[in-house]
């Protein structure tokens, strides 16, 4: 039994799918942008080279963010491979920077945490980051952005200043805007996927992204939270097509979404 009172279950079936790589010049792609405490590469993809994006204030997407949410990865990894497809024929896109999968060491071992025993969206330096939390699963670490992973979205905030943040997990399904400047994308993936549009998740989550990028940067934040396994997913393959319009949309929108310089 975990700490939301669900039995385990294994994870839905269907390959992560990854996206084709091959598309990407060396100058986008970043196999091994981080390493975690255990060496494990973090994976970095971007619609430009750094120099060129740094100006652009892009999206910043990430999946994988808890390990046991394989729902999240899919979703990036889908928009990664709709995203190159894209550029390939022509298209003009929103710029963007994408992690695949943050917790890659959780991810492997089927469990929320880091390879620490951190919950990476709960350890972000926000003002209200505190050592106290309701269970392991939501352990905060030692101090605010002590993870090697997220220290290193911290970097990527403080240098790109992206116009959104996107992170994608699961658990019971709904879209949460966070931040006046969330909404318009909010309701593109809520209208897209049939699921409750939030301001909030609706209980406190201290030291997560959107406390931090939000709530201290006034960088919106959108949290996907796909249907996961406990609440009736059985394939992957049911989670791009439920966020492809939605994804799209966002990604076709140029605007900076007020963002300041």
């Amino acid at each position: 039994m975990d700490e939301r009172g669900n039995s385990p279950v294994s994870r839905p079936s269907g390959a992560t799918r990854p996206a084709p790589r091959a598309l990407l010049s060396t100058t986008r792609h970043w196999p091994c942008w981080k390493k975690t405490s255990r060496g494990t590469a973090i994976e970095l993809l971007a619609s430009a080279n750094v120099d060129g994006l740094r100006r652009t204030r892009p999206i910043l997407l990430m999946g994988g963010v808890h390990g046991d949410e394989p729902e999240g990865v899919r979703l990036a990894e889908e928009t990664l491979r709709w995203l190159l497809t894209a550029e390939a024929a022509g298209e003009t896109l929103c710029p963007w920077l994408l992690i695949p999968c943050l917790n890659v060491d959780g991810f492997a071992a089927d469990q929320r945490v880091n390879g620490r025993g951190v919950d990476l969206n709960r350890n972000y330096p926000s003002s209200d980051w505190t050592t106290t939390s309701k269970g392991e699963r939501y352990n905060p670490g030692p101090s605010a952005a002590s993870e090697i992973e997220v220290q290193g979205v911290v970097e990527l905030i403080r240098d790109f200043n992206p116009r959104l943040i996107i992170h994608c997990h699961s658990w019971e399904p709904c879209v949460v805007a966070t931040g006046d400047r969330a909404l318009l994308d909010g309701e593109r993936l809520a209208r897209a996927s049939g699921y409750e549009l939030k301001p909030e998740i609706g209980y406190p989550t201290p030291g997560s992204l959107s406390r931090y990028a939000w709530h201290d940067l006034r960088i919106p934040v959108i949290c996907i939270e796909e249907r996961d396994r406990h609440n009736g997913l059985r394939d992957l393959d049911e989670v791009w097509p439920r966020f492809a319009l939605g994804m799209q949309e966002i990604f076709r929108d140029l605007s900076d979404r007020g963002a300041k310089s």
